[in-house]
């Protein structure tokens, strides 16, 4: 499983117009890969580890300040365009396996404390986001 986690001063997700997603202030726009191996269980690791990771201002986690996190599900993190000029996406797990591992970092985070907003699933969605710093780091379990 694979994460880019960016810190923001505010972030949204818009579907087909509508505002599906969003948080206000600082916190986190995380975008979620799932490959074939991932499980459950590594969605929970996810989960805790995106919780207490300390990246926000003065060295503070999300679970330090209450800060919220948007999670968007993003099959495109796996992939690989080492060959050519068309990226082969064969890493990514399909929808059915990818969609339930994503759900599951959601409400682990939740189970946590965290509030979570999201994207929605295999959407064409359009993400606006503030990047604080930049800091954008790779997370991967």
């Amino acid at each position: 499983m694979r994460a880019v986690v960016q810190r923001v001063d505010g972030a949204s997700v818009v579907v087909g117009g509508e505002t599906v997603g969003e948080i206000i202030g600082q916190g986190l726009c995380v975008l979620v890969g799932v490959t074939h191996e991932d499980t459950v269980e590594k969605a929970g690791q996810l989960a805790r580890k995106l919780w207490s990771l300390r990246i926000l201002e003065d060295e503070k986690s999300c679970s330090d300040v209450g800060a919220p996190l948007l999670v968007i599900s993003q099959f495109t993190l796996y992939g690989d365009a080492r060959k050519g000029r068309r990226p082969t996406w064969n890493a990514a797990a399909p929808g059915g396996l990818a969609e339930p591992i994503v759900d599951a970092v959601v409400s682990q985070l939740r189970a946590l404390g965290a509030h979570v907003e999201t994207g929605r699933f295999g959407a064409d969605m359009k993400v606006s986001l503030t990047n604080n710093g930049p800091f954008t780091v790779l997370v991967e379990v």
